[in-house]
């Protein structure tokens, strides 16, 4: 590998990393919002920063949502579940559990419920979604049946690698509503991992300590490339993607040369084959 490739492949990793990851509230708190969507993340200490913020000003939300039933990832937030120092107690316990009453239990568990709840918050409970398009349309019909309007100003809290296209999944079903009666679906990953080149090898930045997250929570390298590039497949608006022009999971999302460039070089320096 030629001296310049690691950094190149670095630059790649973290182009790629900023667009999908779409944090649209930077190193700010929470904004004062109708809805937080959390859909289950493999980073548990997303769900945490959410938690103990809510815990500190519980005026912030009206409607907490935590989304996620049984899918193929499931097994990727047992582990989680299994790996933390704190939260590994419930490992045998959610088990089989949708990953949305697994969370529930971490909530009820580990955290003040009642502080959460004390200005009004009203938590739910979103536990029949198996993928990403589904935490949305599951998310939708569930806020329906129980009378809670949405709301002008939603967050919208996921895996990073999946936050982008969960926004995009939320606004194709809310398109259909006036300008004045839509809501607005804000990206907060939490972190967006990046990385960087020691002694020529590639690995992961640390992250901002304010965010809870250690870079141990994150994904063994090759499945970060993996996910990396596999949700710039999904998102780009082609006849294999989730767009109009593909699937049509999603309404169209532009994305941009250098984050398509991206993804070509890590498919030939990484051995991903998405």
């Amino acid at each position: 590998m030629a001296d310049n490739v690691p950094a190149l492949l670095a630059q790649a990793i973290n182009t790629i990393s900023t667009f999908i990851s779409h944090d649209e509230l930077g190193a700010t708190e929470i904004p004062k919002s109708d809805t937080l969507v959390l859909c289950v993340p493999s980073i548990l200490s997303q769900a945490t920063y959410i938690f103990r913020t809510l815990e500190r000003d519980p005026t912030l939300i009206d409607t907490l949502v935590l989304v996620g039933g049984i899918g193929h990832a499931t097994t990727y937030i047992y582990d989680a579940v299994a790996r933390h120092p704190q939260y590994n107690v419930l490992s045998e316990e959610i088990k089989g559990l949708p990953e949305a009453r697994a969370l529930e239990l971490i909530l009820r568990r580990f955290f003040d419920v009642a502080a959460i709840t004390s200005a009004g918050c009203r938590i739910l409970i979103e536990d029949q979604s198996t993928n990403c398009g589904a935490n949305a349309g599951e998310t939708k019909s569930l806020l329906e049946r129980e009378g809670v309007r949405i709301g002008g100003s939603v967050v919208v809290v996921q895996d990073p690698t999946m936050c982008r296209r969960t926004v995009a999944s939320f606004e194709k079903l809310y398109k259909g509503l006036s300008r004045e009666q839509r809501p607005r679906f804000v990206s907060f990953p939490v972190v967006v991992p990046t990385m960087k080149v020691v002694d020529g090898r590639l690995e992961y930045e640390e992250l901002p300590e304010s965010s809870g997250v250690k870079v141990e929570e994150l994904w063994e390298k090759q499945r970060f490339y993996e996910l990396l590039v596999g949700e710039v497949a999904r998102l780009h608006d082609d006849e294999n993607g989730y767009g109009p022009k593909g699937k049509g999971f999603i309404g169209h999302v532009d994305v941009p040369k250098e984050v398509l460039k991206a993804a070509d070089l890590l498919r030939s320096n990484l051995g991903v084959t998405r």
